[in-house]
């Protein structure tokens, strides 16, 4: 047994120049990493197969997964611990299978859900908590659940007991970074939105009239005529997991090309738009999953001081990595403690105010709005599952709806699990 964690022990139960502060050498340190240390790990994807295989060979024996997909053929190439036996089955249920019957003393414990089916009592269980997520959305309600765990004391001061450190790791081709969230202390992924590039878009005008580019084609059989033939019946969405749906329109899609004399619509094509997919490269997941898991380590352990608190990795033309201390954004809508400013005219409608927030907040998916009302009580504006009850407010005006200067509206919306707090700031004068 003591070979077999030498590896580990080598680094967390011996004292260097670049341990830290606090760290303790001690031949308990493995013990207690093996027993007490309950990790989190989210995706069970190219990144997440990865993370899991790391995180058990270096002595975490604790460990839980959260996927909400089954195992596509196309994920073999990459994502080791499926096989063609495995494809349709929950990604979660196969990985922690797979790594239990491996790897001796693992207990990895699937949860084949959305991470939104759980609760704050299931994420604050955890020491740990490692992101290996291909959505921006998802990460950002994460980045909101923990740190909306958050408790602070009679001065103000964070309680380090509800700190729950994030690891963010993602990878795009030959591109990857790895992020380190002491929630309350460094930067959240809010803070620093602006470095995720923006998904691709393209004009609708331009899909519909004068396609040039065959994604061009495989967006005009997606938003037009998918809505308007209903295929496979009324109000049922696109699966991209459904190779029916990929084939009718990949068919469409190849019609629509040949139309315009476009070339380069491939199947593959189809489930790259479709699904939003980018170019997955196994050895960049096994470099960032490498780094994820030495990171845990590091908190779990003390053994070194942990990344501070961003590194960017690019194998493109040979092999770079940077890292570099990003900062707090003091009017961060998830982690400051201080309504959001938002500027507005008496006249503006409760639309228009929410088309302003969404773009400048980047809010997705409005679900509630609510504020509190003149006797103190929570007052609801809209709400999306009483659309049909609440919707002529979305037309009213702010003046109409009864709101003033300086009055706190709450939005929930689907980028997170806790509402962001908007202050309105009139700004025109109050005729007299």
């Amino acid at each position: 047994m003591a070979n077999r964690w030498k590896h580990v022990t080598n680094m967390i139960e011996r004292s260097g120049p670049f341990t830290h502060p606090e760290f303790t050498a001690s031949d308990e340190n493995l013990s207690i990493m093996r027993e007490y240390v309950k990790v989190l790990v989210v995706g069970a994807g190219g990144l997440g197969c990865e993370l899991l295989k790391n995180l058990a060979l270096n002595g975490f024996v604790n460990i839980h997964v959260i996927d909400m997909d089954t195992i596509d053929v196309s994920n073999l190439n990459r994502q080791f611990l499926f096989r063609q036996s495995d494809v349709c089955k929950p990604k979660a249920e196969v990985a922690a299978a797979f790594i239990n019957e491996r790897i001796p003393g693992a207990k990895v414990t699937p949860h084949f859900a959305k991470i939104q089916d759980f609760d704050e009592e299931f994420y604050g269980s955890f020491e740990i908590i490692i992101c290996g997520l291909d959505s921006v959305v998802a990460r950002r309600w994460l980045n909101n659940m923990i740190v909306g765990l958050l408790r602070y004391d009679e001065n103000d001061e964070v309680d380090e007991s509800s700190v729950k450190p994030l690891i963010d790791g993602g990878t795009e081709g030959f591109k990857g970074n790895v992020r380190v969230i002491l929630p309350g202390r460094s930067p959240c992924i809010e803070c620093t939105l602006n470095l995720y590039p923006p998904q691709i878009t393209y004009p609708l005008c331009t899909i519909a009239h004068t396609p040039r580019l065959p994604e061009h084609c495989v967006e005009y059989v997606r938003l037009l005529l998918w809505p308007q033939d209903q295929p496979f019946g009324d109000k049922v969405s696109i699966d991209g997991d459904d190779p029916q749906h990929i084939n009718w329109i990949f068919t469409r899609s190849i019609e629509r090309a040949n139309d315009h004399s476009i070339q380069g619509v491939t199947y593959r094509l189809v489930q790259g738009v479709i699904k939003h997919i980018v170019p997955a490269v196994a050895s960049t997941n096994a470099v960032i999953a490498a780094q994820c898991a030495t990171e845990a380590i590091k908190l779990a352990t003390c053994a070194a001081p942990p990344l501070n608190n961003y590194m960017v990795f690019n194998d493109t033309d040979g092999v770079y990595s940077y890292s570099f201390e990003g900062e707090r954004n003091p009017d961060c809508p998830t982690c400051s403690s201080k309504p959001i400013r938002v500027a507005a005219r008496r006249g503006d409608t409760l639309k228009a105010v929410l088309v302003k927030v969404e773009e400048e907040l980047g809010l997705r998916g409005v679900k509630a709005v609510t504020t509190v009302g003149s006797d103190g009580g929570n007052r609801t504006l809209y709400m999306s599952v009483l659309h049909e009850q609440t919707r002529k407010n979305l037309e009213k005006t702010l003046i109409d709806l009864g709101l003033h200067e300086g009055q706190e509206v709450y939005i929930v919306d689907e980028t997170r699990p806790n509402h962001v707090t908007i202050q309105l700031h009139y700004t025109e004068l109050v005729e007299s």
